[in-house]
């Protein structure tokens, strides 16, 4: 039931910053919008993965999202330099980079992230848990490599009572 009023609040939450309109019409269909989305997903039990509830640390995705705006900022300036630059400063890489965070969702997220980023695709996951990712130059994939990300999508991650086995 707490997952419910979690999501509920959430969606409210979100819809309303969203649209940003308060006429009584669209409150009234944003209320049913969010009262089916929250009917399917209890019917469809997407509130638990492996027997757990499905949550983030609310101030972490906040702080997440700031670094990963800056480092979105940083990537463009970066890929914008090396395109403009008279000698074409790109040497385009395809590697694996190990998927460190703890949950199925935070390695979704995390490839999703590389995504983000500029001048870097996510590929595929592979068989050993690692991410296939095109890189514009290979100086972004030793970024990677590094793991800060990673430990900010950890940062994120909901920290539930099991592991994934290592």
């Amino acid at each position: 039931m707490t997952q419910l009023f979690r999501l509920t609040a959430t969606m409210v939450c979100l819809w309303l910053l969203l649209s940003g309109l308060f006429k009584a019409q669209l409150l009234i269909l944003g209320a049913l919008s969010v009262a089916l989305v929250v009917w399917l997903a209890n019917r469809m039990r997407v509130l638990e993965h492996r027997g757990q509830p499905v949550f983030f640390r609310f101030l972490h995705i906040l702080e997440y999202w700031g670094w990963l705006l800056r480092q979105i900022f940083l990537s463009n300036v970066d890929v914008t330099r090396r395109v403009w630059s008279r000698e074409l400063d790109i040497k385009p890489t395809l590697r694996r980079v190990t998927a460190t965070p703890d949950t199925e969702l935070g390695r979704v997220i995390y490839a999703n992230s590389i995504t983000l980023t500029p001048g870097t695709t996510t590929i595929n996951f592979t068989p050993s848990d690692e991410i296939l990712v095109h890189a514009l130059h290979e100086d972004t994939l030793t970024e990677l490599e590094r793991g800060e990300m990673a430990a900010h999508v950890r940062d994120v991650e909901p920290h539930l009572h099991f592991r994934r086995d290592r």
